[in-house]
Formats: C-alpha cells, sequence, structure tokens
C-alpha cells in the first residue's frame, strides 16, 4: 500500500546500543522526517515548523514537535498512516520525572486519543509491567508472542548459530559442553 502512495508509514526502532535511539527526542524527529518524505501536505507542515524556529537555528520544544507531528496525522483527506514502535521496552525507564519511556508512552495516549480512523498503532515490546498497564486499555487488538514455543525455537535457533559460528573467535576455544550450556541457560532465560 505504501509503494502504491495508497498510504505511509512510520518506523522507529528502539535501540538499547544507540543512546540516540532511545527517547521521545529522537522518535519525534525521525517520524516527522518519515512522513515528510511521503507527502507535500506533511513535507510543508514541517517546513512551517523549521521556519517558525528561525530557519533551524533554534531547537522546537517537545510540545512543538507534537503539535507538528499532529497536524500531519490531522489533515484531510488523509490516507491510512501506520506507525511502529519497536521495542519499546528498550526506552529507559530509569532516570527523571517523567522517564524517557513514560514520555513516549504518553505520546502514544495522546495519539489513540485522537481516535483518528486513519492512524494505526503498532506497538513491541516485552511484557514490561509498565508499557503494559498504558498499552492494554488503549489496544483493540494485541498479540503475545512471550510464552509462544516458536519464538523460543528462534532464540535457540540464533544462539546455537552464533556460539556455534566460525566468525567468533572467541568461541571455537569452548568445549563442547560450555557452549552446549550457554546455549541451554540462555534459551532459558529467553
Amino acid at each position: 500500500m505504501c509503494e502504491a502512495g495508497q498510504a505511509s508509514m512510520a518506523y522507529f526502532y528502539f535501540d538499547f546500543r544507540n543512546k540516540s535511539k532511545q527517547h521521545l527526542r529522537d522518535l519525534i524527529p525521525s517520524l516527522l522526517s518519515q512522513l515528510s518524505t511521503q507527502s507535500r501536505p506533511c513535507r510543508d507542515i514541517l517546513s512551517d515548523l523549521y521556519q517558525a524556529h528561525d530557519a533551524g537555528k533554534t531547537q522546537p520544544s517537545d510540545l512543538a514537535f507534537v503539535r507538528c507531528l499532529k497536524q500531519m496525522f490531522c489533515l484531510p483527506d488523509r490516507r491510512p498512516i501506520y506507525l511502529i514502535l519497536d521495542a519499546l521496552d528498550e526506552c529507559p525507564d530509569t532516570s527523571g520525572i517523567p522517564s524517557p519511556r513514560e514520555l513516549v508512552l504518553q505520546l502514544v495516549e495522546e495519539l489513540v486519543e485522537l481516535r483518528l480512523p486513519n492512524l494505526h498503532i503498532c506497538v513491541t515490546s516485552r511484557p514490561e509491567v509498565d508499557i503494559r498497564d498504558v498499552i492494554k486499555p488503549l489496544t483493540t487488538l494485541r498479540v503475545s508472542l512471550h510464552d509462544q514455543s516458536g519464538q523460543k525455537q528462534d532464540i535457540l535457533d540464533y544462539v546455537k548459530s552464533i556460539v556455534y559460528s566460525d566468525s567468533e573467535r572467541i568461541m571455537r576455544r569452548w568445549k563442547a559442553e560450555d557452549k552446549d550450556l550457554v546455549i541451554e541457560t540462555l534459551s532459558e532465560k529467553s
């Protein structure tokens, strides 16, 4: 649908290894940028934000970014928009009041509360209590893979492929029983 110009999609992966992919301040500009490349009216809204902040010389506030995003979603005659927020549990829930994760969850709540028929949001996460408590009342469809045997088998296969890989030099020296113990332990804890 996106390739045919019948829908827009924006994707964001919260990456625990990359500090610049873990916060609301990283999420919103990414979504704005992706959506503006798919629609002239969205590009105009982003351009207005840029001009309103002295042609990029001043940084917009989080509130200004959120307003801009909502404007894009509320355009008249908008085709479907799909937002995918992947691995939300990797957004930190540690420092700050509210925490970075709480800010993202607040945004998700605000977007759902807009009740826009063209806006579809998919959030993936491990079943963390704080995320589940916020997301559960907002959802119309929930899929849990947490205890699925297929997921466990995928994890087992991946761990085996790494542990027995010839490309991992340090593991070439490990004894077979040590490798098997690592595979068993990691697979059980997954």
